[in-house]
């Protein structure tokens, strides 16, 4: 995401929360800042630019961070629009269909989630403990850099695509106002690599036309505070 792109959505966060706070006065909000481990997916859906000669790559798993504005409509059900962010590194290798040839090509990507959602929380497990699961879908807006400008040219390198997630949790209660959100969450951009990437081996150049989709799954959670009510 660029700059001035994550500033507006933080500002827009940020008056959002101003407007809940103030039209929503008897509503719980909720901000949450995330903090997770993604995993590696180590198989990007294969990529083709012709019948013979494909791609195929993995994603380097790392540290993922962002934040959140839920809203509880009901007792048990909220609404929540977050941003995500990770930076990674996709390594692709070229196979020509004849030998297996692998020729690595590592793109380095930054990778940024708008998501708005669904939770439905479960109660009456205890008043410090809130198990939960959620849905939503939003968009992934992933930024492609080649590090070595030689073998990788990027001709689009800022692409939105289509995103959904799941998630399954607790929140553990601190006290009224503050909670430890733990959660497994699986995020999907789909089509996340198409014909804006070209790939050069030995002197040529070979676009990636195909789709690709990608999965991650990650560990972590998210500190909570309750902005209303």
């Amino acid at each position: 995401m660029k700059k001035t792109q994550l500033k507006h959505f933080i500002v827009g966060l940020i008056l959002l929360a101003g407007l809940a706070g103030t039209s929503f006065g008897q509503k719980e909000i909720r901000l949450n800042a995330y903090s997770s481990y993604v995993f590696a997916d180590n198989h990007i859906s294969t990529v083709y630019n012709s019948y013979n000669a494909y791609y195929e790559g993995s994603m380097s798993g790392g540290y993922q961070w962002g934040g959140g504005l839920e809203m509880l409509v009901a007792p048990t059900k909220g609404i929540e629009l977050k941003y995500l962010r990770q930076d990674a590194v996709a390594h692709m290798d070229y196979y020509n269909g004849i030998s297996t040839n692998p020729s690595a090509n590592n793109l380095d990507m930054a990778i940024n989630y708008i998501l708005l959602g669904g939770t439905n929380y479960f109660k009456g497990v205890g008043e410090k403990v809130e198990p939960f699961g959620g849905f939503g879908i939003g968009m992934a807006v992933i930024s492609v850099k080649n590090p070595e400008a030689s073998s990788v040219t990027i001709t689009d390198p800022t692409k939105e695509k289509f995103a959904w997630n799941i998630k399954l949790g607790t929140n553990v209660w601190v006290n009224e106002k503050v909670g430890l959100k733990l959660q497994a969450e699986l995020v999907s951009a789909v089509q996340s690599f198409g014909g804006g990437i070209y790939v050069g081996t030995g002197g040529g150049g070979a676009g990636v036309t195909g789709v690709s989709t990608m999965y991650q799954f990650s560990l972590g959670g998210a500190l909570v505070f309750k902005l209303g009510k």
